[in-house]
């Protein structure tokens, strides 16, 4: 099988178990690095294959990244092959970094810059519910119940659906943007000149305005959604409601936000204050 026969494979694997673009993208970025880089036959490709590569091509790389590889290898080659090539390689540990998170004023200045209503709208939605970029691109306007002022994320990651409260402050402009939407026949709550936006248009609107408003920190589509969870704990919000919000299925992921709140860290006193009063 060549490299393109194999890759279209994949990429049918893929589609077929509803994966998402993004990992569609990465997985089919990370098989074709590989495959450049073999000078062999893809039905005789073995661990030591895998272990070369990742010596002379990733050996400065994330954990993150590595374990990407890995496991795009792995559902490639398993589901193709029916071989996991990736079976006796040690994974390493995933490293626990604190994510880039916005003061509430830095959220202010980087929507007050957009220059496009909609593309402020779809900014200012993504931070106020928290949604992952994958779930807003999905969005359809018959998920919004206006009456009720509540939305529904329909299987975001996990396969798990979870409902979000309308903010009083956009709901105006969603139920104008949903009436446009319906008038135009579209299916989606934000669609673009060639249909539903991808997730790379998000960001390029995300990174474009950082640069306006003069933000010295990288921001990216996720980065709405870490300051969303950090500002809900620092107004007081329950953990365990801000895991229901952001639709995690384990509490310990949620919990990287009690690391990041600078606001409820300020509120903790020194024993010193109380022993020398």
């Amino acid at each position: 099988m060549d490299k393109e026969a194999f890759l279209k494979k994949l990429e049918i694997e893929l589609k077929i178990s509803k994966n998402s673009e993004y990992t569609i993208r990465n997985y089919l970025d990370c098989n074709r690095k590989f495959l450049d880089y073999l000078k062999k036959d893809i039905e005789d490709v073995t661990t030591d294959d895998v272990k070369q590569y990742v010596v002379e091509r990733l050996d400065k790389a994330s954990s993150s990244s590595l374990i990407v590889f890995l496991s795009a290898l792995r559902y490639s080659f398993s589901n193709i092959l029916h071989k996991d090539i990736t079976l006796n390689i040690k994974r390493p540990k995933k490293e626990k970094k604190i994510p880039a998170v916005l003061t509430k004023d830095e959220i202010r200045k980087l929507i007050e810059v957009i220059d496009t209503k909609k593309s402020r709208l779809m900014v200012s939605f993504m931070y106020a519910c928290g949604f992952r970029v994958s779930e807003l691109v999905n969005l359809k306007f018959k998920d919004l119940n206006f009456e009720e002022k509540i939305g529904s994320v329909r299987q975001g990651k996990g396969k798990k659906d979870r409902i979000f409260n309308i903010p009083e402050f956009l709901l105006e402009d969603l139920k104008i943007q949903s009436e446009t939407q319906k008038k135009a026949n579209q299916e989606y709550l934000f669609t673009g000149p060639k249909g539903r936006l991808s997730e790379r248009n998000l960001q390029k609107i995300i990174s474009k305005a950082a640069k306006r408003a003069g933000l010295s920190k990288e921001v990216h589509c996720h980065t709405l959604r870490h300051s969303f969870a950090t500002h809900l704990l620092e107004n007081g919000t329950d953990i365990r409601k801000i895991q229901e919000l952001l639709g995690h299925s384990d509490l310990s992921t949620t919990q990287i936000y009690t690391h990041i709140s600078r606001e409820e860290l300020k509120k903790i006193k020194s024993p010193i204050d109380e022993v020398m009063k």
